[in-house]
C-alpha cells in the first residue's frame, strides 16, 4: 500500500463536482475493498467530529488503486487535506495493528486547524456571488468576482463585505474551455484569431503562454487553473479561451464552474500509466470533466470521428456541435440528444450546417495552417475551432477571416514551415503517437523529391510505443532518417537506449543502414538534415528540446 499524493481540489474534478481534498492510493497487496470501507468509516467519524457532517465522501477506483476524496468549504481546503490524511493513517493503523488513534484528540487539533484557516469574509462573498450566478475565483492570495472586463479582484486578507460590492458592475464574459489529447494549443490560437477578427479582445492561456489580444503577458505552461485565473482577472478581456490540460484537471480540477462553450478535440494515447490514468476510458473520464462547466444554454463541441466522444455524448444533455472533415461521419450522430449543428468539409470548403441551413465559410486552401489541405490534422483543428467560435457568438464571416489570419509563424513548434534553396523544412514538437502520426501523414501528403525525418522519443515510453513511432515514420518511406538523443527527457533510460530501439526497428522494417544516422544534440541533427537536403526535398523535423535554437537557425537559412 502506498499513498501517492494528498492534495486540495480547488474546483469540479473527475471525482466530484466541487472543491475538496483527495488522496491517491496504490494498494499493492492490500485488500482494496477493506481499506476503502474502513477509510469511509474513519473519514465520516472525523467529518462529524469537526462539524462537517454534511460534506460528501467520494471514491474513484482505477486499475491498481483509488482516489479517496471529500468535499469541503472553499476557505478550509488545507484543513480538508489534514482530515483526509488523518483518516487514511487511522485506516492503515487499524488494518495493520487492529487499533487506531483516538477520535477526540485528532478532532481537537483539526478543529483548531480549520479555525485558523477559515476566512468568513471570503466565504460570505463566495456564497453571495454564487447566489447571483456570478463566477467567483479563489486562490491563496486573491478572490475575484465576475470575469474579464466584468470582474473585480481583492486580496483575500482585505475583502469587502457583500454590501460594499458594486454588484451591478460585475458580470460574465463568454468563456471557452479546450481540452483533448492533441490540437489544444493550435485550437486556442485559431479561435483567438477569430475573436480578434470580430473586433473583440481575446484572452488566452495555453501550454506556451498567457496573452491578451496580441500581447504575450508571460511565457510558460499556463494550461492549468493558474493560467485560467490570470486571464479571467484581466479587465481588458472580452472573450476568454482557456486550454485545459490533463495535469491541471488531475491536480486541481476546473478553475471555474462556468463556460459558454467547450471543445474536446480527441481522446488518444498520451501519458497513460501515469497518475491514475491507465487506459483511454480513464483519460476520457478526465477530459469529460470540462462539460461540468456547461449550463443548459452552453454548447459542447465534439470530434465526430472519435468513438469514445461519440459514446460519451449519448449520455450528455448538452447541446452538441459536431465537427469532422468527413461529412459522412455526421449522419451517425443525428439521432443523439442535443445534436444539430455541424462543421465539415465539402468539396474542399469548410461548411456549416444548422438543421437544413447550409453556409460555406471558405476553402481549406485559404487556411495557412493546413498547408493547402496537406496537414489534415489542422483541417480538423480548424473545423473544431470554427465550431467553438460560432458557439461563442462569433459571426461566421469573422470565423472565416480568423482562419485566414492564423499564420503558421504564430504557432511556434506547431507545423512551422521554413523554405530555403527549394527545400521545405517542417518543425513540430508532436510528442504522442496521434500527433506524430498526423505529422508523418502531412509529410506524406506533400510533394517531395526526397523526404527526411528527424526522430526521437522520451524515455518514459514503452519499447512497444517507441517501435510504433518508427513504424509510423517508416510509412512515409523517408530517404534519410536522423535519430536524435533526448537527454532532457531520458526519464530513467541510459544514453543511447531509445535511439538504439529506434535504429533496430527501422532496420527490421527494411531501412538500409546507410540512410540512418545519430546525433546527440538536436541542433546538430538539424544542421545535418540541412546539409543533406537539396532542391525539392521535404524535411520533417521533430523538435522537443531546442525549439528556439532550431527556429533561429532555420530562420537565418530562410533569409
Amino acid at each position: 500500500m502506498e499513498c501517492l499524493d494528498s492534495r486540495r481540489l480547488t474546483g469540479a474534478n473527475v471525482i466530484m463536482g466541487r472543491a475538496g481534498a483527495v488522496i491517491d492510493m496504490r494498494f499493492g497487496d492490500t485488500d482494496a475493498e477493506a481499506f476503502i470501507g474502513e477509510w469511509r468509516q474513519q473519514v465520516k467519524r472525523m467529518l462529524d467530529a469537526v462539524g462537517w457532517g454534511t460534506e460528501q465522501i467520494c471514491v474513484r477506483r482505477y486499475a491498481d488503486g483509488a482516489s479517496l476524496a471529500i468535499t469541503a468549504p472553499i476557505d478550509a481546503l488545507y484543513a480538508a487535506t489534514d482530515i483526509n490524511d488523518w483518516a487514511w493513517q487511522a485506516t492503515r493503523s487499524i488494518l495493520e495493528n487492529g487499533d487506531g488513534p483516538a477520535i477526540d484528540d485528532g478532532a481537537a487539533g483539526l478543529r483548531e486547524t480549520i479555525a485558523d484557516e477559515q476566512n468568513p469574509a471570503l466565504a460570505a462573498l463566495y456564497a453571495d456571488a454564487h447566489h447571483r450566478r456570478l463566477a467567483c475565483l479563489v486562490d491563496d492570495e486573491f478572490l475575484s468576482i465576475g470575469l474579464g472586463k466584468g470582474s473585480q479582484t481583492w486580496p483575500v486578507d482585505d475583502l469587502p463585505s457583500p454590501g460594499q460590492v458594486d454588484w451591478a458592475s460585475l458580470h460574465r464574459i463568454p468563456v471557452a474551455l479546450i481540452t483533448g489529447t492533441n490540437g489544444k494549443t493550435t485550437s486556442v490560437r485559431m479561435t483567438a484569431a477569430m475573436v480578434r477578427a470580430a473586433g473583440r479582445v481575446a484572452g488566452i492561456c495555453s501550454t506556451d503562454w498567457i496573452a491578451v489580444d496580441d500581447t504575450i503577458i508571460d511565457r510558460g505552461d499556463y494550461s492549468g487553473p493558474g493560467g485560467a485565473r490570470a486571464v479571467l482577472r484581466d479587465r481588458r478581456v472580452e472573450v476568454a479561451i482557456l486550454e485545459t490540460a490533463r495535469g491541471g484537471l488531475l491536480r486541481r480540477g476546473l478553475a471555474l464552474d462556468y463556460a459558454q462553450a467547450v471543445l474536446i478535440t480527441n481522446i488518444a494515447e498520451d501519458h497513460l500509466g501515469e497518475f491514475a490514468l491507465h487506459d483511454l476510458r480513464e483519460l476520457a473520464d478526465l477530459k469529460w470533466v470540462v462539460t461540468k462547466a456547461l449550463d443548459a444554454t452552453g454548447r459542447l463541441v465534439l470530434n465526430a470521428g472519435d468513438p469514445l466522444l461519440s459514446e460519451y455524448a449519448r449520455d450528455s444533455n448538452a447541446r452538441i456541435t459536431w465537427f469532422s472533415p468527413d461529412a459522412n461521419t455526421m449522419g451517425l450522430h443525428e439521432h443523439l440528444p442535443g445534436s444539430g449543428d455541424t462543421f465539415t468539409l465539402e468539396d474542399g470548403e469548410i461548411v456549416y450546417w444548422s438543421g437544413d441551413r447550409r453556409q460555406a465559410l471558405l476553402p481549406v486552401a485559404e487556411i495557412p495552417m493546413t498547408l493547402g489541405g496537406a496537414a489534415t490534422h489542422n483541417v480538423s483543428n480548424a473545423l473544431g475551432a470554427a465550431a467553438l467560435a460560432a458557439a461563442l457568438g462569433i459571426p461566421l464571416e469573422a470565423v472565416a477571416q480568423g482562419l485566414r489570419n492564423a499564420r503558421r509563424e504564430d504557432h511556434p513548434g506547431r507545423l512551422n514551415v521554413f523554405e530555403f534553396d527549394g527545400v521545405k523544412a517542417i518543425v513540430d514538437f508532436a510528442h504522442n503517437p496521434h500527433g506524430m502520426q498526423a505529422l508523418f501523414d502531412t509529410g506524406s501528403n506533400l510533394d517531395a523529391k526526397r523526404r527526411l525525418v528527424l526522430i526521437g522519443q522520451a524515455g518514459d515510453r514503452s519499447d512497444q510505443s517507441i517501435n510504433e513511432l518508427a513504424d509510423a515514420a517508416w510509412a512515409m518511406q523517408p530517404d534519410r532518417i536522423i535519430i536524435k538523443e533526448m537527454g532532457r527527457y531520458a526519464r530513467g533510460r541510459e544514453l543511447g537506449e531509445v535511439p538504439g530501439i529506434l535504429r533496430r526497428r527501422f532496420l527490421q522494417l527494411g531501412a538500409r543502414a546507410e540512410i540512418l544516422s545519430y546525433q546527440e544534440h538536436e541542433l546538430d541533427a538539424v544542421r545535418e538534415a540541412v546539409q543533406w537536403s537539396r532542391n525539392g526535398d521535404v524535411l520533417i523535423l521533430l523538435i522537443h528540446e531546442d525549439v528556439d535554437g532550431v527556429t533561429r537557425y532555420l530562420d537565418n537559412r530562410s533569409r
